[in-house]
């Protein structure tokens, strides 16, 4: 195997990746529009996994007295003479993450956030060397490292550490908060929301507003929190989100980044295999990547070209905002259900978008659902209607796959707790009633959504349906169901043996493309006859053995029995 620059897979330090030699995509241009563009405090959301920790460990490197230039030697910023000769290594920077302030109670994250503070005065202890900060000063130091720091010196912390360094180094300091919205979302999830608020708003405002020791600041997040709620009065205060055109660029990986790194990896061949499954966000006018997926998917087809495509995002997070949306689309039904269908299938909606909301805003509504889905990610625009309203769809392949494996999870808990159908189902299956099999699975479809995207493959529209009987077959006690299991000269999709009974059953499912479903189901039945699926449970000595053909569309099916 030829020798490659390494991929930085779950790397997000600057320094390291280009100390250790990693590849790097160059994003060092949002240096020079954060200068050009200037703000005092500058607040950039976008959805998690697009670069926000890398970027902030970038401009910490670039600004850090005493940083190392050579880090930035061949990068785009380095072109910049003036610029560079003027700010790098110029200014004391604060750089803390408040991803980690994740807890159950307002006490521990409280606790938490002390701890992250301190964390980041002890990296500053150099100021209390020599005479610049007088006793008094090196006593209000003491006080951010001590393990007692009371919740009035928290509030205070940031600011009181600014002054310090501003005293110490006669230089304006900088102050880079990532994550900033995590203990928000953490607090309204474990109903400490107000409390966590007012923390945040006292730490946010002392540290940010009039604050004369402040050159600039940048704070990262996820999702855009009404000013009202933790940044109130701020007026110094510019927002970029996925809607903004400026910095468009600087998260994510456009599309000749892409092109570059698979070229290199001497994976050309597989771009539009990316490009539809890990393309399509639209930031600004920029046609956007999700860097954590392509990278993923390099790296792992490095090893293995064969490799099919993941879902390498859903990993990253519970996905709390899509469970909600589709539980709530489920229990509305009508115009919410359609509207998700419409967005699997490759369709686009029309909604109206808030960027303003509060964090035990999200799911108060559909309407605050469809806004959150959007700037999480799930979603993105394919243009405005006019001033709020945009033009929504599934970004990409991947979005879709993660929708639907939750509808197909939330439809199990459902099958659950209908166990009547449940056995009437499985009863009409084991006798080989096909017009009642045919008819309660028809019933089973329509509590679900359907899939017909035009744009799908025809064997991703029958993962689907597949799924759909796994979800149903996997409650009924006594049958041991198998699913792609190779029997003869291929795999059959579900193999169902019903121990008491000594029966097997072989169920081979086939989206319809027209309306003639039972040519369909011919062909699921010759496939198997074929490809002789029914021999493993021959050589088990099964002697009743119920070969079905599902023939779906939609929501139609088409059952055809043949009995061995």
């Amino acid at each position: 195997m030829a020798e490659f620059i390494k991929l930085p897979v779950g790397i997000e330090n600057f320094e390291k990746i280009r100390r250790d030699g990693f590849y790097y995509v160059d994003k060092t241009g949002l240096i020079e529009q954060l200068l050009n563009n200037w703000g005092e405090v500058n607040l950039f959301t976008r959805p998690r996994r697009f670069g926000k920790t890398l970027n902030m460990s970038m401009l910490k490197c670039f600004f850090e007295i005493g940083t190392d230039q050579s880090l930035f030697e061949g990068l785009y910023i380095s072109k910049n003479k003036a610029l560079c000769d003027a700010y790098m290594g110029k200014y004391p920077v604060i750089s803390i993450s408040l991803k980690g302030v994740n807890a159950d109670s307002y006490e521990n994250a409280r606790s938490l956030l002390k701890r992250i503070v301190m964390e980041e005065a002890k990296m500053h202890r150099i100021i209390m060397s020599g005479n610049r900060l007088d006793d008094i000063d090196k006593a209000e130091y003491m006080s951010l490292v001590t393990g007692d720091m009371g919740e009035d010196t928290l509030v205070y912390s940031m600011k009181t550490l600014t002054a310090l360094l501003e005293k110490y180094y006669e230089k304006k300091v900088i102050v880079l908060i990532d994550e900033y919205d995590v203990p928000l979302a953490k607090a309204n999830e474990n109903g400490y929301y107000d409390q966590m608020v007012l923390l945040v708003r006292n730490l946010f405002e002392n540290v940010l507003k009039t604050n004369s020791s402040l050159k600039f600041a940048v704070l990262t997040g996820c999702l855009r929190v009404a000013k009202e709620s933790i940044f109130t009065g701020l007026n110094n205060f510019k927002t970029n989100s996925i809607l903004d055109e400026e910095y468009d660029e600087t998260f994510g990986f456009v599309d000749d980044e892409v092109k570059e790194m698979l070229h290199y990896y001497g994976q050309d061949t597989h771009y539009e295999t990316v490009k539809e499954w890990y393309d399509g966000y639209r930031f600004g006018n920029a046609d956007v990547y999700c860097p954590w997926d392509v990278i993923n998917y390099c790296d792992a087809h490095r090893r293995n070209p064969m490799l099919p495509p993941e879902n390498y995002w859903t990993n990253t997070s519970g996905n709390d905002v899509l469970k909600h949306f589709i539980e709530s689309a489920g229990a509305a039904k009508g115009l919410a259900k359609t509207d998700l269908e419409r967005l699997v299938n490759g369709e686009i909606v029309e909604k109206d978008i808030r960027e303003d909301l509060t964090y035990n805003e999200l799911y108060a509504s559909m309407d605050n659902l469809w806004s959150t889905l959007f700037m999480a990610g799930y979603l993105t625009h394919k243009g405005r209607v006019d001033t709020k309203r945009f033009r929504l769809a599934v970004p990409n392949r991947e979005i879709r796959n993660i929708i639907t494996e939750q509808v197909l999870a939330l439809f199990k808990q459902n099958v659950e707790k209908d166990g009547q159908l449940l056995n009437d189902f499985c009863t009409a299956l084991s006798d080989g009633h096909t017009d009642e099999v045919e008819r309660l699975f028809s019933e089973y479809m329509k509590k679900t959504i359907s899939v017909r995207d035009t744009f799908a493959r025809k064997e991703l529209k029958e993962n689907f349906y597949h799924g759909l009987l796994l979800g149903i077959l996997g409650f009924k006690a006594g049958w041991s169901v198998m699913s792609n299991r190779e029997s003869g000269n291929g795999f059959s999709d579900i193999m169902i043996m019903i121990d008491d009974a000594e029966i097997g059953i072989v169920i081979e499912v086939k989206y319809a493309e027209s309306h003639d479903l039972e040519a369909v189901c011919k062909d699921a039945l010759k496939q198997m006859i074929d490809k002789r699926y029914t021999e493993y449970f021959e050589q088990q000595g099964i002697k009743k053995i119920l070969k079905y053909g599902i023939a779906c569309r939609v929501k139609e099916c088409k059952v055809m029995l043949e009995e061995n």
